[in-house]
Formats: C-alpha cells, structure tokens, sequence
C-alpha cells in the first residue's frame, strides 16, 4: 500500500515514488531509491503488475521517453533498466540477479529538454514465464519468446524464440525445451 503522500510505508529512502509509477496490488517494491535515476515523462513510466516482486538492487534509470511494463506474478532481482525506450515484461517472469537491459551499448545521461530521439525499434519485450539468467544483457531490440531461458551472462541483441534456452555472447540456442521436459 502506497501512502497518499507516495511513501512506501517500510522505506528508508526519504524521497517519495515519482507520480508516473503505477504499482498493482500486492506487489512488493524495496524503496523508492529503485528511482534515484528515473526521468520519464510517460503518463505511466513503470506499471507494476499484481503481486509482483521488485527486489533490492534494482533500478529503473529511464530517459524521458522510457516505459517500463511488468506484468503480474514478476520478479525482478537486482535487475537494472537503463532505457529511454518502451520495455513490456509479460507475466510470470523471472529476472534474476545483475541482469542489465538497455536500449544503448553505453549509458548516456538524458539531455535536457528531452530531445534525445527515441528509437522505436529499440523496444525490448521478454515473453510470459521466461526466465532471465544471472547477469545476462538485453540489448536494443532484444525479444524473449514465451517460457524461453537466457542463461547466465548471456548478451541478447535479437529474437530468442519462444521455449528456447540459449547462452553465450552473443547468445545462441543450445536447446529447445518440448513439453515432455
């Protein structure tokens, strides 16, 4: 439950959550502090699904443009978003420790005014019940089939589809996982 004055009741970040953050009901989000770097101007720059997990170590550092959907039943560990694009999270995503997505190969501070252009085919999308590795990079224009699996430290730039299981930099399928596994 969000105070009226946009608190989170447990926080020990004095700075309230930004206006533009939705979070669904019991969903869990660590501190205010996950936006420490956030400058959207989206109506809604992060929407948080219900009963959602958004654990310590995580940070959303959005440029003015950048908009951050997570679906329901997420978790997101430590996961940085360093995008001035649209991300789209389904449902029943797993994210775990250290993963880094971002539309760029290098961060770069918002400009002021807002006039950096955003590039629409940056748009990163993670499929319902993928599971993300440890430390893996979601690169511009990364799309994560449904139930497919990024192993650890991977680097995807493009389509993984749906129930594959790849690795590596740059990531490749190793496996495709069929209802009998």
């Amino acid at each position: 439950m969000i105070a009226e004055n946009r608190h989170l009741p447990h926080d020990w970040f004095p700075q309230p959550l930004p206006g533009n953050v939705c979070i669904g009901s019991g969903s869990w989000l660590y501190s205010s502090f996950a936006f420490l770097h956030y400058r959207s101007r989206r109506p809604c720059g992060v929407r948080i699904g219900e009963h959602t997990g958004i654990y310590n170590g995580t940070f959303f550092d959005l440029g003015y443009d950048g908009e951050v959907d997570i679906g329901n039943y997420c978790t997101l560990v430590g996961a940085v978003v360093a995008v001035n694009c649209r991300v789209a999270i389904e449902n029943y995503v797993f994210i775990a420790h250290e993963v880094t997505i971002a539309d760029r190969f290098a961060p770069i501070p918002p400009r002021t005014g807002g006039n950096t252009p955003v590039d629409r085919d940056a748009e990163i999308i993670i499929g319902e019940g993928a599971w993300i590795g440890t430390r893996a990079i979601l690169l511009p224009g990364a799309r994560i089939g449904p139930d497919a699996v990024v192993g650890a430290a991977s680097v995807v730039y493009g389509e993984v589809p749906a129930g594959s299981v790849v690795a590596g930099n740059p990531a490749r399928r190793i496996k495709l996982i069929s209802a009998s596994d």
